[in-house]
């Protein structure tokens, strides 16, 4: 007898369609795919008792609550119910893909997507940390741990039965949302403030506008000896894009910044730009006042492209900020809803390709 026929006779082969994958990251973020391993993926586990294992992860079936382990390369494969483990870490990190003909690589959407959890765990504790996005299953979560900064993701799986409850908190995008104009009068109020605004310093429109995380900002400010300008500095390190740039310094310049989310669209102005240039130029008019077009825009100089396509002569516009992501689920909304006569398609690759 070989020492083959010592193993035991696992693990089965399954159709792939069939085999279970753990969920992909939640958000768009250009990464290596992980590391096929067909001796099973790397993980660590904390029992229900504390303690850790480290071994490899070669199969879950949710269905069963029930996941099979290795101790090692050379360990007997072993059935471990969900009941009797805390968390699973997959310990091969998630990295940042290297960008076709060198550069930096793209950060992960910390503003936009991170957000402190506090997870109420069976045994009474509460464990607090920060996560960028997740996936609620049956099963129970997965959670994206940024690492590195931010370059980098560590993948968690914590059972249902280890937990009570888990209490979610915003993102940094989200509290600097709750800032933003919702209504028409706090708008026409921004407007006329404007001319009487302080220039803001960039940082702050940075996170006013939700773009970084106060960390991101003060790690950046901390390196005293660049002296490269700050939104530079911010851009070379793949934090933000040279368009966030644009639109904070519209903001630091007084422009007043929209929640579409809460902001009722005045859908007669909308029905004023036709939806293909709406589409062309990222911009949305929301509301008339009197003589004025007041049109949500992701930078200024969009509404200098629409004038000169004399889009909506002879009504003044104004342009008011409001974010590429609102502007464009607000035309695909409203496109639902036959607001336009014309028939354009925004299809979901428009979200991601155009700028």
């Amino acid at each position: 007898m070989s020492d083959l026929d010592d193993l035991p006779p696992f693990p089965v082969l399954m159709d792939p369609a069939d085999q279970w994958k753990w969920p992909a990251v939640p958000f768009e973020w250009s990464h290596a795919a992980a590391a096929e391993d067909h001796a099973g993926a790397p993980c660590s586990i904390e029992t229900a008792f504390g303690a850790v294992a480290d071994g490899l992860l070669l199969d879950m079936d949710p269905a069963a609550s029930t996941l099979s382990f290795r101790n090692g390369h050379k360990g007997a494969a072993v059935s471990l119910p969900f009941a009797r483990f805390r968390s699973l870490t997959l310990t091969t990190l998630l990295r940042a893909a290297p960008p076709l003909g060198g550069g930096i690589a793209e950060r992960l959407p910390l503003a936009a997507h991170r957000r402190e959890y506090r997870l109420h765990r069976s045994d009474g504790q509460v464990v607090s940390a920060h996560t960028v996005g997740y996936v609620e299953a049956p099963e129970g979560l997965y959670f994206f741990i940024p690492i590195d900064e931010e370059r980098s993701l560590q993948r968690v799986f914590v059972p249902h039965n280890a937990y009570v409850k888990c209490d979610v908190g915003p993102t940094a995008r989200d509290l600097a949302a709750q800032h933003w104009v919702g209504t028409p009068q706090e708008l026409l109020a921004a407007i006329e403030r404007q001319r009487r605004m302080p220039v803001l310093p960039i940082g702050q429109s940075l996170l006013v506008l939700g773009l970084v995380t106060s960390e991101q900002l003060g790690r950046a400010l901390a390196r005293t000896s660049d002296e490269t300008p700050l939104g530079e500095r911010l851009v070379n390190a793949g934090l933000i894009s040279r368009a966030d740039v644009d639109t904070a310094i519209a903001h630091k310049m007084g422009y007043p910044l929209v929640d579409l989310t809460r902001f009722p669209i005045d859908r007669e102005a909308a029905r004023k730009l036709p939806l293909r240039l709406a589409m062309r130029h990222h911009a949305l008019p929301i509301m008339i006042d009197g003589q004025r077009m007041i049109v949500a825009v992701d930078k200024p100089s969009r509404l200098v492209q629409l004038e000169t396509a004399h889009a909506v002569a002879p009504l003044m516009l104004v342009a008011v900020l409001a974010s590429k992501g609102q502007i464009l689920q607000a035309l695909s909304d409203l496109s639902e809803t036959n607001l336009w006569t014309e028939s354009v398609s925004i299809r979901p690759q428009f979200y991601s390709s155009t700028r």
